[in-house]
């Protein structure tokens, strides 16, 4: 196996997982305010994408997996709406751990995780094409 196939491959997974990612965010962004529907039950939790370096023993490169979806342990934010079906006895209904902010920066550092791995492939791609142009010359 070639260094670049191992570089393509590794690119490759890294995408993947940047892929999933995105949605995890995207469903954290879409949950933002959501409540539970009944008093005392709880709201959507935050999830939390985790990664790891996985060797293929076969072909000896390495790839970017998803260990784990976690749902993050931040605490429920309290908000005062009495009139709400959520709402606990005081009047206070449990918000989702998401932050809408914090959510958008992750979006943004996927993101760009992800563009830098189109980079390496284009590279890639393109050193391959020069080196099959040097060897017919």
């Amino acid at each position: 196996m070639s260094s670049f196939d191992d570089t393509l491959k590794t690119a490759a997974s890294a995408m993947t997982a940047q892929t999933l990612r995105l949605r995890t965010i995207s469903e954290n962004i879409a949950n933002a305010n959501s409540t539970a529907a009944t008093a005392g039950a709880d709201p959507y939790r935050r999830k939390l994408v985790t990664f790891k370096n996985v060797l293929d023993h076969e072909t000896g490169s390495s790839a970017v997996k998803v260990d784990r979806i976690v749902p993050d342990a931040a605490p429920f934010e309290l908000k005062y709406m009495p009139g709400h079906p959520a709402a606990d006895g005081n009047g206070y209904v449990r918000m989702p751990n998401v932050n809408p902010l914090v959510e958008m920066g992750d979006l943004r550092e996927a993101q760009r995780s992800y563009q830098a791995n189109v980079d390496v492939i284009d590279a890639t791609n393109t050193m391959i094409s020069r080196a099959i142009d040097m060897l017919r010359s």
